[in-house]
């Protein structure tokens, strides 16, 4: 049988653990697991390989905001399944999840028998989501757009893009990316262009359309 091949992103190592043990137990010898604590982690395991079997990704991970992560995922990799992990079990949280592409919803309060069979599911081409993610939640137009916009971007732009958000200035963004200012300023052109935006206050508005702490 083919070993599987699964992407944990979380930046808690206790939860992170408890993945790991939960889908050792429920796969064995089919599956291998790698951990990253960060989106930039993330993307470097990507970059480094693009045919995962699966992706558990953290909500509120370093380096996202809200599901900016979920969208640059499904926006760059789309054959990769994304299955979102929360402690957040707002209806809200799960209908958004879905309207931006995951495959399914695990909550951290999941039995380990629920985690395995939600992962087994989704392995199996299936999905996987709780009930509260079929309520009636409205995601608003703001949200959709900025989710189109970012799902455009390339993961080298979405990383210049966060650093713009904190308020880097594009030498200090080079400094950190080892590239030239002149190809931060092309990069924050092509990013300004594709969001619709013409200031960095106006990119971050938009970015905060998908953050996860309160349902727009």
């Amino acid at each position: 049988m083919a070993t599987y091949q699964i992407l944990i992103a979380d930046d808690h190592p206790l939860f992170r653990s408890a993945l790991h043990q939960a889908l050792t137990l429920g796969l064995g010898a089919d599956v291998r697991l790698v951990e990253v604590a960060s989106i930039a982690e993330l993307e470097g395991r990507l970059d480094e390989k693009a045919d995962w079997d699966l992706v558990l990704l953290d909500l509120n991970m370093p380096g996202a905001y809200g599901f900016s992560g979920l969208v640059l995922l499904r926006g760059q990799y789309p054959q990769i399944p994304v299955v979102m992990v929360s402690a957040q079990e707002d209806a809200w949280v799960m209908v958004r999840s879905r309207e931006f592409g995951a495959s399914g919803f695990i909550p951290k309060s999941s039995s380990l028998e629920n985690i395995q069979a939600a992962v087994r599911d989704v392995l199996d081409g299936e999905v996987w989501w709780p009930p509260q993610a079929f309520e009636a939640v409205s995601v608003s137009a703001e949200a959709k757009a900025a989710s189109d916009g970012l799902a455009s971007l390339t993961p080298q732009q979405f990383r210049v893009l966060t650093m713009v958000c904190e308020g880097l200035l594009n030498k200090q963004i080079a400094y950190e990316l080892s590239v030239s200012e002149a190809t931060i300023k092309a990069h924050v052109t092509a990013i300004f262009r594709k969001l619709g935006v013409r200031t960095r206050t106006q990119a971050a508005l938009l970015l905060q359309q998908l953050e996860s702490t309160s349902a727009n």
